[in-house]
């Protein structure tokens, strides 16, 4: 199975029959292994594309300290802004860590102080702009279940 997904993550696009031919399987078993994989959560299939590709031109990440409020709560309510997507609850001095996407420098004292400013319970908050990407791997990522 561990070979199905690393014949994905080289061209996600494959068929089964390309992927079999690789492996020297069959297409019905790399079909049959794959639907396995999903329904057991440990494989999803998705496209990922640029944040370029979308007009986001600045990315960042937003480190907060939560006061007076459940971080879990405040996170709940970070996540649901569309320039945020991804929030992470995390330990030590920093309750919240944000990965957030702008199409232009120009839009962040908006986001900052009108979207964010107006979250209770942000007792302070840390942005740092990317100035360069090194690495950023999705070959795994968490998995929820699927409902039907």
């Amino acid at each position: 199975m561990i070979s199905i997904i690393a014949e994905l993550r080289r061209n996600g696009r494959a068929t089964n029959q390309q992927i079999a031919e690789g492996l020297d399987l069959t297409a019905a078993t790399v079909s049959s292994r794959i639907r396995r994989m999903e329904a057991a959560n440990k494989l999803r299939v998705v496209a990922v594309s640029d944040f370029r590709a979308h007009g986001f031109n600045v990315l960042l990440e937003v480190a907060i300290e939560v006061d007076n409020r459940p971080a879990t709560d405040v996170a709940e309510e970070l996540a649901e802004l569309p320039e945020v997507f991804a929030a992470h609850l995390t330990t030590g001095r920093y309750d919240i860590d944000l990965l957030v996407v702008l199409q232009s420098i120009d839009q962040l004292p908006d986001l900052l102080l009108n979207k964010f400013g107006k979250i209770k319970g942000i007792r302070s908050m840390i942005p740092a702009i990317t100035v360069d990407i090194v690495k950023y791997q999705f070959d795994v990522a968490p998995i929820e279940a699927r409902e039907d």
